[in-house]
């Protein structure tokens, strides 16, 4: 197959979106297939485009044998509701005559990702001019979200993007999205259930290492120690949150539960926190957590040793403010179950994240920081009950979220839409 992929997120961002997008597009290109990505300058979680990338000018990379196309883009450096509009209208507006320009090389499957939502008229309309499938792939349902978390405001606003978003859907061969109740979402917005499918974001099991429940390098078993590098105990449990530090995450709570530990004392073994990341909320956690010894911060790891980092940690931290219940899965949770480790997560009983996490972890309701902090007081006081929760979460990604087997059912599915002979 000839796939154009449109994503704004793209190698060598390292969470989230892009990292997916990379995943699936050089696992095509090694399965034969030809593929073109049409992106911009890496800039998540920083919101800052990384130096060694063009800003206002469009250029051309090659990467694992696929054609990279880097689109210039406006990076707001504190983004709110309007300026991320603005963000995302201008990938769509920058990326448009590349897209467009695809048409020549008369691509079987135009691969459109949101967010961004601006970018899928390009994307429908390349595809229908070049013969192509149009396929739309929802990581995050952009418009809901911006709405329910209050980012914007205007009902107005609400009702005519909502009712673009419904129109385009339904004018896309096949719509895909990461999640069973984001699946139903799609439904909700008239889409037919022939044409949607469920594509979910996956672990490499292949990459993963089990490390042991205690990783040191005191036990002869790696010679690089995060433990050691922070300098923490090795009687202590670490707490960890990895990843983006945005406005959907409710990070405040993480704070809050820090100052209760200082506070009251309780926990034994004592608990370290590490919160390893980048993104607009980052600076207000540091300036909550400035006078807490026991508190960590880190830049995102590099890919070659997350497995390791991960199985750093004792207990996964995840949390979520209420109104993003169902909006978007955390790509981040399949991470911590695949290192063995179980999970602490925000999210109302009921919703896709509970029942996932209900395996693996314990739920707590969103921003409620005494809630949080006695549930982890009774992870990190029972090891052999983290032991059994990890074990648990391992199991159900290595069952239903292998890359290879979700990638080469994806590829199948495809290949179901293209006229027979393809």
């Amino acid at each position: 197959m000839k796939i154009v992929i449109q994503s704004i997120n793209f190698h060598p961002d390292l969470i989230g979106i892009g990292k997916y997008t990379s995943e699936m597009a050089s696992w095509l290109a090694s399965k034969g297939h030809v593929v073109h990505v049409i992106t911009a300058p890496p800039y998540y979680p920083q919101w800052k485009i990384r130096s060694g990338y063009k800003k206002y000018f469009w250029s051309k990379e090659t990467w694992c044998g696929v054609k990279v196309w880097r689109c210039p883009i406006w990076v707001p450096m504190r983004p709110s509701g309007v300026t991320r509009i603005l963000h995302l209208a201008s990938f769509a507006l920058s990326s448009f005559p590349i897209i467009l320009a695809q048409i020549f090389w008369r691509p079987n499957i135009i691969f459109t990702i949101e967010p961004p939502l601006f970018a899928a008229s390009a994307a429908l309309i390349t595809a229908r001019i070049g013969g192509a499938k149009a396929v739309m792939h929802i990581q995050d349902f952009e418009v809901d979200a911006a709405f329910d978390l209050g980012l914007l405001k205007n009902i107005w606003l609400k009702k005519i993007i909502l009712g673009i978003e419904k129109f385009l859907l339904k004018r896309f061969d096949l719509v895909c999205t990461i999640s069973r109740s984001m699946v139903n979402r799609v439904h909700s917005k008239g889409v037919f259930a022939e044409n949607v499918y469920l594509f979910p974001n996956w672990a490499d099991i292949q990459a993963v290492r089990r490390l042991p429940l205690n990783l040191n390098a005191a036990n002869g078993q790696e010679k690089f120690s995060y433990r050691e590098l922070l300098k923490i105990p090795s009687d202590s449990v670490i707490a960890m949150y990895s990843g983006n530090m945005g406005a959907k995450q409710g990070l405040e709570i993480l704070g809050q539960v820090a100052i209760r530990f200082q506070r009251n004392n309780k926990s034994s073994p004592p608990i370290h926190f590490v919160f390893c990341g980048d993104g607009i909320a980052k600076d207000n956690l540091v300036k909550q957590c400035e006078d807490l010894n026991f508190v960590h911060f880190l830049e995102l790891q590099p890919t070659e040793r997350l497995s390791q980092f991960l199985a750093t940690a004792d207990i996964h931290l995840l949390p979520q403010l209420s109104g993003a219940a169902d909006l978007v899965l955390p790509s981040k949770l399949i991470g911590m179950m695949a290192s063995s480790r179980p999970v602490l997560a925000c999210a109302q009983m009921g919703t896709e994240l509970a029942n996932i996490v209900l395996h693996c972890g314990l739920i707590v309701p969103p921003e409620d920081p005494d809630a949080f902090y006695e549930a982890l007081l009774i992870l990190s006081a029972d090891k052999d009950f983290r032991q059994k929760l990890g074990a648990a979460g391992y199991s159900y990604v290595s069952k239903n979220l292998n890359k290879n087997d979700i990638l080469l059912s994806f590829e199948s599915r495809l290949k179901k839409i293209l006229p027979s002979g393809l």
